[in-house]
């Protein structure tokens, strides 16, 4: 879990679900929060600790997912030595570990049936008997937990106990995922940015060119805050001029004219030609609006020039000779062109 994270957002989605954590915090009940990836799990849960009368005890903190499923069982409820092949000594579990505070379970539903039936145990009657024990010990653990999946539907189809589910969803807090939050992308990303200049030792704080924070607002975000937090970063430490705004940004890193594309033999046949006619030019993705909305194809063609020309030169960093080579066109039809999509205030 990150330290030193913020909740930043003005969204009405998103304050509720503060609120709803914040109201929740006092209490000793289970908590389970749920959201798609990156839309900050992990911090609710903090401050369902921080916020509750166990600040002062341990928060611990399992991933379900990164445990192979043999070990899950030894982790949360520890094991006597010799219980089986390598357990060289006796070792406490995490519910011991977190007694008297929170213990953290993220990725809940990759959880075995066989570890879901030993955790409604300790959940239930607060005790956990660690492997090779016969002894329970007693514990006083605040359970939280966290997934990005539809365990309602899991218990229904038999993979998710549904005892489990009832026992710890006496607060259920749904995280809104970025794209539905009203206002907030602007927010984060100059949170985000401003955060990345001031590590980069930069003197001013340009912000983001017109065009790049339309494109922020755009984009569909499934890695959700943790995403933007990427995209805006990389972006900043990769413009050079602190006094210019920030002119492009790359949302796949991993895009490259040269990326291996483990592709299916009858396009990988035709790959060589592809590449050829490709070579040397800016290949970078341009976004295409679909065929059928499209009503105005002078303006529609117009649009789609003018962020070709808005990408392409940010991707320059507003060098029009590199981007007029990089487009194919020759330096005066680059200046034209700007020129005709009122880009000339960008224009270095």
């Amino acid at each position: 879990m990150e330290r030193g994270n913020q909740f930043i957002g003005q969204s009405g989605a998103f304050l509720d679900a503060v609120e709803r954590a914040s109201r929740a915090a006092p209490m000793r009940r289970p908590v389970l929060v749920i959201g798609e990836r990156g839309t900050g799990k992990e911090l609710i849960a903090e401050r369902l600790h921080r916020l509750s009368t166990r600040w002062d005890e341990p928060l611990v903190t399992m991933n379900c997912a990164a445990l192979p499923e043999t070990l899950i069982e030894a982790e949360l409820f520890g094991h006597e030595q010799g219980a089986f092949t390598g357990a060289t000594k006796a070792r406490a579990g995490r519910f011991e570990e977190a007694d008297r505070g929170t213990l953290f379970l993220d990725e809940l539903g990759t959880l075995s049936m066989a570890a879901q039936e030993r955790l409604l145990r300790a959940v239930e009657y607060g005790e956990v008997t660690r492997i090779g024990s016969s002894r329970p010990t007693n514990v006083d653990v605040r359970i939280v937990a966290a997934t990005n999946e539809d365990l309602p539907r899991r218990a229904d189809e038999g993979t998710f106990r549904a005892d489990l589910l009832d026992r710890l969803s006496f607060e259920v807090i749904t995280l809104p995922p970025l794209r539905v939050r009203e206002g907030d992308i602007a927010v984060l990303a100059d949170y985000f940015g401003r955060r990345m200049a001031a590590e980069l030792g930069w003197e001013g704080w340009p912000g983001f060119a017109d065009h790049v924070a339309k494109q922020f607002e755009e984009h569909p975000w499934p890695g959700n805050v943790r995403e933007l937090r990427n995209v805006t970063e990389r972006a900043v430490y990769r413009w050079d001029d602190w006094n210019d705004p920030i002119g492009h940004a790359v949302f796949d890193p991993f895009e490259s004219p040269w990326k291996p594309l483990g592709q299916p033999q009858s396009v990988a046949a035709s790959a060589p030609k592809v590449a050829a006619a490709n070579a040397g030019k800016d290949v970078s993705p341009t976004v295409t609006p679909s065929l059928d909305t499209i009503d105005d194809l002078r303006g529609a063609v117009d649009a789609h020039e003018k962020q070709i020309l808005e990408h392409a030169l940010g991707k320059h960093r507003w060098n029009q000779r590199q981007t007029a080579k990089a487009l194919g066109l020759s330096y005066d039809q680059l200046r034209h062109a700007i020129k005709k999509h009122c880009l000339m205030e960008e224009d270095s």
